[in-house]
């Protein structure tokens, strides 16, 4: 029977303190990688196999098209060798619910997206991971073989990568993307990733993300604060809900960009909540 719960939180004590330069082993255990809808079970069962070559095991399946893809007699002959990943893989039946308890994502995307969160190589996308793995829940998001991830998936994501491929042949296999970010993962996690530059799109640039990164706040909450806020310009009449004109994706990049804290996330609530107040008080007649 195939396993629904959230991957656990692997406890403090696996972590390492943030240092450029030591191993971040904790980041094995802290990382999920996501693949959404994934339609094959060769790929799904290839994807734990790149997973396990680079010391990786939380593999998380949202609504796959075999719904026990697991024991597929074909995801097993691709595992070769990973059937306990591949076993150990956890459904669920949204990207919601697979984001959950994760302070920070990545989307890979093939192509570039007019709206959604700043976009990395993927070896700028390995060392924001590392810091962030030093800290808490991390994912690297994959879409479906054949549609990728819609722009919904994308923005629910605080960043997205793009493997930099032949623009003649840019097609990459599931399973081969996953292998790609989970070597560039490895590299980074044991110090072994070498100059990674100033990922696009982050003022604050990779080394001074360690201390804030304890305090980032968590998907759901982020979500939360995302419904909160538009409901809030919708009473202010600011949001027209029947022609929204990406206002809420556009609002999505600029706090993707930031990398918000639960405090942040806290104060943007309570704004929304003062607004909402406001709006709904009833007119007392006073001038």
């Amino acid at each position: 029977m195939a396993n629904t719960h959230t991957p656990h939180t692997p406890p403090s004590s696996e972590l390492c303190a943030p240092d450029s330069a030591a191993p971040v082993r904790g980041g094995f255990t802290s990382t999920r990688f996501v693949l959404v809808e994934p339609s094959h079970p060769g790929n799904v069962g290839a994807a734990a196999r790149a997973l396990k070559t680079m010391g990786f095991s939380r593999l998380v399946l949202v609504a796959p098209r075999v719904p026990h893809v697991q024991s597929d007699p074909e995801a097993i002959a691709m595992a070769s060798g990973a059937d306990d990943v591949l076993a150990g893989a956890h459904i669920v039946p949204t990207l919601a619910d697979a984001l959950n308890g994760v302070s920070w994502s990545v989307a890979l995307t093939a192509r570039s997206r007019e709206y959604g969160p700043p976009q990395l190589v993927p070896r700028a996308a390995a060392a924001h991971a590392r810091e962030h793995a030093v800290h808490g829940e991390i994912a690297l998001v994959f879409g479906n073989e054949r549609t990728g991830l819609s722009n919904e998936d994308v923005e629910r994501c605080s960043a997205l990568a793009h493997i930099p491929a032949n623009p003649a042949y840019s097609s990459l296999n599931l399973a081969q993307a996953v292998q790609v970010l989970a070597y560039e993962l490895r590299l980074a996690y044991l110090g072994l990733g070498g100059g990674t530059g100033a990922p696009a799109g982050n003022g604050r640039g990779v080394e001074g993300q360690g201390a804030a990164a304890a305090s980032l706040a968590q998907s759901d909450d982020i979500e939360g604060m995302y419904a909160h806020l538009e409901d809030a310009l919708v009473a202010l009449e600011f949001l027209d809900p029947a022609n929204p004109k990406k206002l809420m994706s556009r609002l999505r990049r600029l706090f993707a960009r930031s990398g918000l804290e639960r405090e942040e996330v806290n104060i943007v609530r309570g704004i929304a909540k003062h607004i909402l107040l406001k709006v709904k008080q009833p007119d007392d007649g006073t001038p």
